[in-house]
């Protein structure tokens, strides 16, 4: 398995390549920014990009997966009830004083329980809203891993007030949908460091009413 995970982008967004060397495969989760970066790192691990995975419709996520699709031919793949989002792209690169990224509908929904991957790394789409309409996690049980967009992260959660945001349902989604996860499961966010199920319930600040 090839697994790499580096930050693109003025926001710098956790961007993911996820790899099968013996099947010459991957997969990039939220490529926000940085493609041709991303692009020259498939080429030189020798992997063709299947698809191309969106946590959320923010613009430091989703804001360079047309290009890299462009370049590699792999669908896009995103929620749904982001859609509304992602036409507000203009006004996101407003909110950061960037330009504004080409963007298109994705390829195919990222449905809840949706089962999306590698075949042998093979995950499945937990449909968390509450950053966003369609935020979504992909957990690879079988690596003991979840890729949590902008829903949890390392001693926080993510931020509730920008359009499609709210505060009790991001606590609900993590509540039944993150922490039913093993404990030892490690948790790759959105932005910064590495964290795990078992950590974020015993030491999160905003999950201590219900995380014990």
């Amino acid at each position: 398995m090839i697994l790499e995970t580096f930050p693109v982008g003025p926001l710098q967004c956790n961007c993911t390549i996820l790899g099968d060397e013996e099947a010459g495969e991957a997969i990039v989760i939220d490529p926000g920014d940085e493609i041709g970066r991303i692009h020259r790192r498939l080429g030189e691990l020798g992997l063709k990009l299947k698809q191309i995975l969106i946590t959320h419709a923010h613009i430091d996520h989703v804001g360079g997966a047309l290009k890299l699709k462009r370049l590699t031919g792999a669908p896009i793949l995103l929620n749904e009830n982001d859609l509304p989002l992602l036409k507000m792209m203009g006004e996101q690169a407003n909110w950061l004083g960037v330009e504004t990224p080409e963007i298109a509908a994705p390829d195919a929904n990222l449905a809840d329980g949706m089962k999306v991957g590698l075949d042998r790394f093979p995950a499945q789409v937990i449909h968390t809203p509450g950053h966003t309409q369609g935020s979504v996690c992909l957990h690879f049980a079988p690596l003991g891993m979840v890729f949590a967009g902008d829903t949890l992260f390392a001693g926080s959660i993510g931020r509730t007030d920008l359009p499609g945001g709210n505060g009790r349902q991001i606590i609900d989604s993590i509540q039944t949908r993150l922490l039913a996860l093993p404990e030892e499961t490690r948790v790759i966010p959105g932005h910064g460091s590495a964290t795990t199920i078992g950590d974020e319930r015993e030491t999160n600040p905003f999950l201590q009413h219900f995380g014990r």
